[in-house]
């Protein structure tokens, strides 16, 4: 644990779209932790407080410039921006010689080898102090701890059908985030080749073919994973092994049904079940489930930063599994 008289200041850069509003919630609880700057350029000037009850400081909405952000004075930046965005942001820090930790939600940094690849669960043993940590992609976490136990067991690609709510598609409008057009609708896009197909392959050495959709439900993802082993197992074989894997990971809950997105929507962990075996033992199928916005992003995020500064792991997390009380309405559908 961290000897820190004063709290760590966090800045936030890209507060306006779902996952930073989760990050607001989860900072403005957290015991070591304080906002030292939440930016968004639509809510500029705004009180923080007037959009987020959880915040009860004065702190205000700011549109800090790139090359102004490391005169901030923050300990960590996390940057909740869209793909594609977050280079300038880092590239504002190296030039200015300011070494802040660094969490990045998006794909930017998932694929260099210079940053640390935060999922903690699978990766924490790895972590060496880094100040530059990217944060997984919310189907890549739900892919990589459905399929890990079972690495070296395996024989062939493994396929993923996912599906998710359209808060995965963020707030800038689209097909895949209008509720009309969802109604009563499966949306597949990306069926080959998709960005998460691609970062869970490299991070687990093993190929994956992922097949996505988006459904009218608001938040929650489950992905159905179809495994070939190379030997024939039983479901209790199965089971002891993600049990085992799991056992001390308080945001992993092994269960023997399939988990249902019901379930799991405004929790912080991930819910791992089904194990269906075909007559011939050697053809497995595993559900797993997780809040994209929170175990998926923002709780994933904290979990990086407590690491980062030394804390406990899952300081600041209700546990176990434990709902996002504020959030409950936004599993009917509604947004924040």
């Amino acid at each position: 644990m961290v000897d820190r008289k004063h709290p760590i200041r966090v800045g936030l850069v890209g507060a306006r779209g779902y996952v930073g509003a989760e990050l607001i919630k989860l900072l403005s609880a957290h015991p070591a932790f304080e906002l030292a700057y939440v930016g968004s350029r639509e809510l500029d000037g705004q009180r923080l407080g007037d959009h987020h009850a959880s915040y009860t400081g004065e702190l205000r909405f700011s549109a800090p410039a790139l090359e102004s952000l490391p005169t901030l004075g923050a300990d960590a930046v996390v940057l909740a921006l869209p793909n594609g965005k977050a280079g300038p942001a880092v590239a504002a820090f190296d030039a200015a010689g300011a070494d802040p930790v660094i969490v990045d939600l998006s794909a930017d940094y998932r694929f260099d080898e210079r940053w640390f690849y935060g999922l903690p669960e699978l990766t924490r043993r790895a972590y060496a102090g880094q100040r530059r940590i990217s944060n997984p992609g919310c189907y890549a976490t739900a892919m990589q701890l459905a399929v890990a136990p079972l690495l070296g067991l395996l024989a062939g690609a493994v396929q993923c059908f996912g599906v998710s709510g359209y808060s995965g598609a963020g707030t800038s409008p689209s097909d895949k985030n209008d509720p009309r057009q969802l109604r009563d609708n499966l949306m597949p896009y990306a069926l080959t080749g998709h960005i998460h197909e691609r970062e869970v392959t490299r991070r687990l050495g093993h190929p994956v073919e992922f097949m996505p959709h988006v459904a009218p439900h608001f938040r929650g993802l489950t992905v159905t994973a179809n495994l070939h082993l190379a030997e024939p197992a039983t479901q209790e074989h199965v089971r002891s092994r993600y049990r085992a894997r799991y056992a001390d990971e308080p945001l992993v809950q092994v269960s023997d049904a399939p988990p249902w997105v019901s379930r799991i929507a405004c929790t912080h962990g991930v819910e791992i079940g089904g194990f269906a075996l075909d007559e011939t033992g050697h053809r497995l199928v595993v559900v797993a489930t997780l809040d994209n916005l929170l175990k998926g992003a923002a709780t994933q995020a904290l979990q990086n930063l407590n690491l980062a500064f030394g804390l406990d792991e899952w300081l600041g997390i209700p546990l176990p599994l434990a709902s996002h009380a504020d959030d409950a309405p936004l599993s009917n559908g509604k947004h924040p």
